[in-house]
């Protein structure tokens, strides 16, 4: 694993990676290196839940010929499960990082609650992005952005090490918003250049500069932030992309759901765009 360049960061102090194993076979977990990468750069204690979902056919009157299937795809899955966990805890082991592993097999909604009840207890968790809202991996995002009250880095295909030295962060002054960039502090800290990016209609924009009431707070706590405005020109989530890829940002940090799931999975909204799509990290909270 090479060498990180990142800033120094400080107080981070446990991290855990979750993942879970569907039997799929082509499932690209890059928020195992992320996590690790992470942890070793913020001197943190890494987690890492490797979950299999377990298919039950309790009160289905399917013979023992299917609950043997069942069974067999359980045990294969739990078994895959298991060997992720020993790779990551191998590596952690090589890059120094102190790791603890396990290897729950549950149903769906027990594996939400676990993983939601263990996130509270880390500084954060981090998770692989799910651009299908429909997936159970998107459901585990969303669940833990509701029921953990701790933030979420949602890592990209290929997002495999940890760079958080320019991060733009998305500003509508919402509560959402404030709780983001709060729990963002450390990253927001050991940034080199940080921008508070705030997107919004261009008529609203004439009349008033956002962000700037909340510029001087993040100041105060040491973070070299400049302000952006964004006319939102009826896709908010693009603007922030556009805004991301000329900041250089390595990192997006921003409040999930400021509307409710069911009105954004209907209507559509910021939130549900940027997991859909986007090349970056996304540290959000709700």
């Amino acid at each position: 694993m090479p060498a990180s360049s990142s800033p120094v960061l400080t107080g981070v102090r446990d991290v855990m990676v979750a993942l879970t194993e569907e039997g799929r076979g082509d499932e690209v977990a890059s928020s195992l290196g992320y996590g690790l990468t992470l942890a070793r750069d913020a001197g943190a204690h890494l987690t890492v839940e490797s979950a299999s979902i377990r298919f039950v056919t309790t009160g289905l009157v399917l013979g023992n010929f299917v609950d043997e299937l069942v069974g067999a795809e359980n045990r294969r899955m739990a078994s895959l499960a298991r060997s992720t966990a020993e790779r990551i805890a191998q590596d952690a082991a090589r890059a120094g990082v102190v790791c603890t592993t396990e290897s729950p097999s549950l149903q769906y909604d027990r594996l939400v609650a676990r993983l939601s009840a263990l996130a509270r207890l880390h500084d954060l968790t981090i998770l692989d992005a799910e651009p299908l809202a429909v997936l159970p991996d998107r459901d585990v995002i969303e669940g833990l952005l509701f029921e953990s009250g701790r933030p979420l880095i949602v890592v990209p295909p290929g997002g495999d090490t940890f760079q958080a030295r320019r991060i733009i962060v998305a500003w509508d002054g919402s509560a959402q918003a404030a709780r983001a960039a709060n729990d963002a502090l450390p990253f927001l800290r050991a940034a080199e250049a940080v921008a508070l990016v705030c997107v919004d209609e261009p008529e609203r924009l004439q009349d008033r500069v956002p962000g700037v009431e909340f510029a001087p707070h993040l100041a105060r706590h040491g973070v070299t932030v400049t302000v952006e405005d964004r006319p939102a020109d009826g896709d908010a989530a693009e603007a922030l992309r556009r805004a991301a890829a000329g900041f250089r940002a390595d990192l997006i940090v921003m409040g999930a759901f400021r509307h409710s799931r069911l009105r954004e999975w209907i209507l559509g909204g910021v939130t549900q765009s940027l997991l859909a799509r986007c090349d970056l990290p996304l540290f959000m909270a709700h």
